[in-house]
Formats: C-alpha cells, structure tokens, sequence
C-alpha cells in the first residue's frame, strides 16, 4: 500500500489539499460499527458509532467530522469523555488519559437529528430524502452527514453498519447481508464489509424495492429496484454480465463478494459508485440502453476507486480515467465504436476546449470535469499503444492486484508501468506530456486495436 502524508498528526484537520475541512491527524481507523435508526417519514436518524482506531502519535485530543447532527454522548475506552465541544462539522474528544503511540483505542459517539446533505463546490453531498426513501452519496466529503468519521480518501477501515427503519422499506449498505430481523413494524439489516473501505464509499440506501437475482458466476450480481422499473432494467442492464466477464478478463479477479445495482424511484443527475454497488436514478432506466456506458463506467469502478482508492484527491484520474477507458474497452468489445475511434472522438473534442487541466494535480475546481475522464481515458489508451495489449492489459492485472484493497498514487502506477515497459524513460516522458502538463499532446499516429 502506498503512503501518503496527509499534513501534521497533530492538526485538528489534517485533510486532503483539495478538502481541507475534513480529515484528521494523530490516527488510523481500524473500524466503524454503525447502529442506526431511522425514521423515513420523518427523517429521523438516531445513531451509535463505535469506532476502533490506532494512534499514530500520543494523543491528548482527538477530532472527527460529523456535520448537521447533535452528539449527545461520547466514550474513549468505556469512561465518559473529559469533555468535547462540536462545531463547524467538526467533533473534538478529550479522553481521561492520554493515548498512547502506537495504542489502539474505542470511541463510542450517540447522536441523533434530521440528516441532510451538505453544501460544496461540487454539490450537495451525503445523505439525502427521496419522495420514500434515502440515497447516501458522499464523494468526496459527504460521510460526516451521518456518521462520526476521518473523512479522507487515505484511511480505509472494516464496516459493520445496522440499520433499523420501518418494514415496508428496503435497506442495502455496503457488504454482506448477515441477518435481517423484523419486530413489529420494524425491521433490522446487518451489513458487514470486510474488505477495507473508504468514507465516500460508505453508502445506505433505502426505498420500497423488488430485488432481483441476476447472475451466480463469475460474480453475484443483483439489482434492487422499484417493481415498475423491473421490465426496462432487464433490457438496459441485459448486457451487465457480459461487461463483468469483460472486466475481470482485462482488469483481472472483481475485488468484492458480490455487486449490487440500486435504481431509485427518483431521478438523479448522475451515477454514482459506492463499494460493492452502484447507485443510477429512474431516469438512466428507458428500454433502450441509452445509459449503458454508464453500466460499465460504474462497474469498472468497483476495481479503479473503490478497491484501488486515490491516496489523496488529486489522483483522481486513477479513478475516474480508468472508468472511462473502461467505457471505450466496453463499446468495443459490444460491437460500437473501436477504443481508437473512440480516442479519436474524445480528442478532436478536447482539442476545441480550454488547456487548463493538469491531469495529475487538477485542483479542487476541476477534479470532476469531463475533460478529466477522457483525458486520462486517453492517457491510457496511448499507453496501451505503446505497450502493445498483453503488455498493457498484464500491468492492468499487475495494478489491481498489487493494491488490491489499498490507496494508489500517480506514481507507483507510473512507476508499475516503467517496470512492465522495460523502458522507463519512454513510459516517464508519455506520463510527463500527459500529466504534468495542460498542453493537449499530439495523438501518436499509430492507433493499436484489441
């Protein structure tokens, strides 16, 4: 796994350069067990999160983000706190006794209150009511608005989250199905992730849906959906196997037990990744299979992103790159547009925009911009051409199975790519012009095809 210092452990905020309101120094969480109730009617959400953690320096003080929700109690090792305050999304602890370097230590926090979505430059973010139901979808920094957490890429941790709500309604979180009771009214599921996860990828979602069965090999998949959607969905994700077969051929074995598909009964702007499931609205279902490259975008993020996670936020590309490519691999191998043609189209249109995107250290403003996805698309594709395919699709498997379940850097997959080229000034000067530069390269004028 490849570190990454994320500023001085002893800041209260020792975040991401590109979200400098979350993240803390002095630890690493081990795990969040999460114990929630929620009301949907009136999104009332009470909770207990019991988070296991290792400190990296003593610690006299610790801090956590939590945003839009009242904390009632909080423990450090079983004995009540010696005080804390909360303000401005930021939970901070004084425990009894100094924590020790290098000791594991228990915070337990109660809290309760109406979650909402926060504001941030790149919308609302977190926890968010539907017409029935809720979607969670915190990338980047959305985690704090329903749990106590460290809200950085960097620090993944086991998941076990409960969610007790009323039993009309579906429940999936991240991870296993281990039990779901029902009492009365209301019915209790149990979620456990093994694999570590980060806090953006942490999601509940919750509506009345129908649950299909979609395939057994070579990986579980199922879909989770409103009853009317069920006849659109099996044409416009008929395919969705087929692109698994694809993927894990190419990027090598899927990371997780199982993927799941959400489709909420409202419509979203976007899809969106969490891990282990991906999350589309109503409007992405039409009969037609005009979302389909987003099927596979989302897919392929379950191994660039959500398995191999950015370090920090400026190595985005990683993600939203791959994902992409993945999108032309799809649309190539399914009968569209070749991977070449594909680059080619995405060029010409780059060519006629703004050169202002550094793709290795976008900034804050510019880490989702389209320019973003297809550009670091066709960083690979030139790659690929340099490579040859079983060079290029071996340093693939390499890459995922190297990091599996850890946080990657620009530089180690440079660094991965010199080592599998054999000749690392060439594979270093591609990177260079591709990444380090906002200048659009030339197309290289052979195009290599699969």
């Amino acid at each position: 796994m490849v570190a990454e210092v994320r500023g001085s452990p002893g800041d209260d905020t020792a975040g991401d350069s590109y979200v400098l309101a979350r993240g803390n120094g002095g630890y690493h969480v081990e795990s969040y067990e999460l114990d929630l109730d929620y009301r949907v009617n009136s999104n009332r959400l009470t909770g207990k999160a019991t988070i296991t953690a290792v400190a990296t320096q003593a610690l006299s003080r610790l801090s956590f983000d939590l945003a839009g929700l009242r904390v009632t109690k909080v423990y450090v090792n079983g004995r009540r706190a010696a005080r804390y305050t909360h303000r401005s999304g930021k939970l901070h602890v004084w425990p009894t006794s100094t924590i020790v370097d290098g000791g594991e230590f228990v915070v337990d926090v109660q809290y309760s209150g109406n979650p909402a979505p926060i504001d941030s430059p790149w919308g609302e973010l977190g926890w968010e009511e539907l017409t029935e139901g809720v979607i969670v979808a915190s990338q980047p920094s959305g985690a704090a608005t329903w749990f106590p957490c460290n809200d950085h890429p960097g620090d993944k941790a086991h998941y076990r989250i409960t969610i007790t709500t009323d039993s009309p309604y579906h429940v999936v979180a991240n991870g296993r199905l281990v039990s779901r009771r029902t009492k009365a009214s209301r019915t209790s599921w149990v979620y456990d992730q093994a694999a570590p996860m980060a806090t953006y990828l942490a999601t509940v979602q919750i509506g009345r849906y129908d649950v299909l069965e979609l395939a057994s090999s070579p990986v579980t998949m199922r879909a989770v959906l409103p009853a009317a959607l069920v006849r659109e969905f099996r044409s416009d994700f008929g395919r969705q196997q087929a692109m698994m077969h694809l993927f894990t051929r190419l990027f090598g074995p899927y990371p997780f037990g199982s993927y799941t598909v959400v489709v909420t009964d409202d419509p979203l702007e976007i899809p969106l990744e969490a891990q282990g499931i991906s999350v589309f609205g109503s409007n992405h279902v039409d009969g037609r299979r005009g979302a389909e490259r987003l099927v596979a975008h989302e897919l392929a993020h379950q191994w660039f992103g959500n398995s191999l996670t950015p370090a920090s936020w400026r190595h985005i590309w990683l993600n939203e790159g791959f994902a992409c490519y993945a999108e032309w691999l799809w649309s190539e191998e399914s009968g569209g547009l070749s991977a070449s043609q594909q680059v080619t189209r995405a060029y010409n249109r780059l060519k006629g925009l703004d050169q202002d995107l550094v793709l290795s250290d976008p900034g804050p403003d510019l880490m989702f911009d389209d320019r973003l996805y297809k550009r670091g698309a066709i960083t690979l594709h030139v790659l690929r051409q340099l490579l040859g395919d079983d060079t290029f699709f071996g340093l693939l498997r390499t890459w995922t199975r190297r990091y599996r379940h850890g946080s990657v850097t620009t530089d180690a997959f440079i660094s991965l790519a010199a080592e599998a080229c054999g000749d690392g000034n060439a594979v270093r000067g591609l990177f260079s012009v591709w990444l380090d530069s906002p200048v659009l390269p030339a197309l290289p004028r052979a195009n290599r095809r699969r």
